[in-house]
């Protein structure tokens, strides 16, 4: 039976019995995606007026600091990149790579000319000089402490190696600049449904004490698991909202 938090959206019907499932049971279940369209019809048309405004290396030279931005941190392995693009409905918005760690600029994508999307440059995993990494440190800590625009941090971490240093160095900086934080487990796909569950609890279970505030989801790109989740995180710091018009009479 389903706790009255579960959203029925589905049904499969198997041995003359109806199964209703939450959309998360649906996409272990499939696996084809052939529930896909109905995530992009609950989304916010704001998402996909995503385009790229400009990269910079240096935070001096990031748009005014006005506004709503909402940041994208993780490894460089994590699927940042993928999941922006889901996010968004776009194929090639942010540039996936066969090379982790890519990305070596704060990205800036515009929503309106009120609300940002910034990528942030991956970490931990690329082969770039220390002094580089020192310097992507740099700028990444002073946009986290010193932005005035940013309105919270989405986290992308891989469900299989959850809360690494590099995890936990990101969430030190929000408490420090009390920031609140999304975190989204993804490759949520490469386990088993009762596995994913548990490692969400176990998350869940270890941030529950931190000094910010703090929710995670699970998360996978290709299977579009956890997208409208992750819309209405970010449509409550973009306070956004988009309601239907009555029909006319």
């Amino acid at each position: 039976s389903k706790t009255k938090t579960d959203k029925t959206i589905g049904f499969i019907f198997f041995r003359n019995t109806t199964l209703f499932l939450t959309h998360q049971e649906q996409i272990w279940i499939s696996g084809s995606g052939s529930f896909n369209d109905w995530n992009t019809l609950s989304m916010n048309s704001l998402y996909q007026n995503a385009q790229f405004l400009l990269s910079v290396p240096k935070l001096k030279d990031a748009p005014t600091d006005e506004g709503y931005e909402v940041a994208f941190a993780g490894r460089s392995n994590a699927g940042k990149s993928s999941a922006i693009n889901l996010i968004t409905s776009q194929k090639s918005l942010a540039r996936t790579s066969k090379t982790p760690g890519r990305t070596q600029h704060l990205v800036f994508f515009e929503l309106d000319d009120q609300r940002r999307l910034v990528d942030l440059p991956g970490y931990g995993y690329a082969k770039v000089p220390e002094r580089v990494k020192a310097i992507w440190h740099k700028t990444m800590e002073s946009f986290l402490i010193q932005r005035d625009a940013l309105k919270g941090i989405f986290l992308l971490m891989d469900i299989r190696h959850p809360l690494t240093n590099f995890d936990t160095q990101m969430i030190e900086w929000c408490e420090l600049s009390n920031l609140p934080l999304h975190i989204a487990l993804t490759k949520s796909d490469k386990l088993k449904y009762g596995a994913a569950k548990n490692t969400l609890l176990d998350v869940r279970r270890k941030l529950k004490h931190r000094d910010t505030s703090i929710s995670v989801q699970l998360f996978s790109a290709p299977k579009r698991v956890g997208l409208d989740e992750a819309h209405e995180v970010l449509d409550g710091w973009f306070e956004v909202s988009e309601k239907k018009k009555d029909p006319e009479v």
